[in-house]
């Protein structure tokens, strides 16, 4: 049975522990705030700008196209896994690590698939298990920055350009809420320009195109790309910070929960030594008036 002394050190080591998960509970919130900010900031220009590509490559008698929007049999194939630099985020980590071992288990029968990993958690596990690493990046989203997102661009789109490989897929977690975040993987290239959800431009038709349509679709798809991996970056950021916060607001609780469970089994034991103590006074008293 733990003695009164122990029980006390081990309140005060949850309240320690507890005092801690709740700060990291704030400063989790704070950056998440300011990620939620950063994303709805890049989301308007993205869709826009995916709008008039997609307005382009299907308007005129003949299908516009473009080098990155060539398909090709995929014998090579290039997974980019977007994790975290740190733990203490729930499940943030694990998923997206067993989302790309089991999308790397599809491709590896008919392809050669190789990973780009970002992130130090998931350069950790893969090449601690010998996985085929075309790239690794750690410690990118203490500092995030969109120079970043244009070096990691760079790199797998240049790599599809040399034909290293056939079909590049992002793996990462998009941010929708502190509780919630989607596990995605995209595919980036050979590039889709999808019909847009919604656009702020009225009419592209009532744009003049210089010097032609062609040449606008080359120049503005490794734009839109570049602003895409940036949107990636921003939403697995937000979305590590909110798994973050949800599980440091969950160990917060926790920790009230055996607080409160110690202080309990605390004032039961010391009753029961006052309870004891008085017994042997009493027994005491009434042995010496027998004598």
């Amino acid at each position: 049975m733990a003695t009164l002394r122990e029980i006390r050190q081990r309140i005060s080591s949850v309240k320690t522990t507890q005092q801690i998960t709740k700060a990291m509970k704030m400063v989790a919130a704070a950056k998440m705030r300011r990620a939620q900010e950063n994303i709805l900031a890049i989301r308007p220009y993205a869709n826009e700008i995916n709008g008039l590509i997609h307005h382009i490559a299907e308007s005129g008698d003949d299908k516009m196209d473009s080098a990155l929007m060539q398909s090709r049999p995929v014998e090579k194939v290039l997974i980019v896994v977007v994790a975290a630099d740190r733990g203490l985020c729930g499940a943030f980590n694990s998923n997206i690590i067993r989302a790309t071992e089991n999308l790397f288990e599809k491709y590896k029968s008919s392809s050669a698939v190789e990973l780009y990993t970002i992130g130090r958690k998931a350069s950790e596990y893969f090449s601690k298990r010998e996985y085929p690493l075309f790239k690794q990046k750690t410690g990118i989203f203490h500092g995030l920055n969109f120079e970043q997102a244009l070096e990691i661009s760079r790199d797998v789109v240049s790599a599809y350009e040399a034909e290293l490989f056939d079909r590049v897929i992002f793996v990462y977690n998009e941010f929708k809420s502190a509780i919630q975040q989607n596990l995605r993987e995209e595919v980036f290239l050979p590039f889709v320009a999808e019909q847009p959800e919604e656009t702020t431009i009225q009419d592209y038709n009532e744009y003049i195109y210089e010097p032609d349509k062609q040449s606008i679709l080359d120049a503005l798809i490794p734009k839109h790309l570049n602003v895409q991996v940036w949107r990636i970056l921003l939403e697995s950021n937000a979305a590590e910070q909110g798994a973050r916060m949800t599980a440091m607001d969950n160990a917060t609780e926790n920790a009230e929960e055996i607080k409160s469970k110690l202080t309990l089994y605390y004032n039961r034991a010391r009753q029961a030594a006052i309870t004891t103590e008085i017994s042997e006074i009493v027994g005491g008293a009434e042995a010496l008036k027998e004598s």
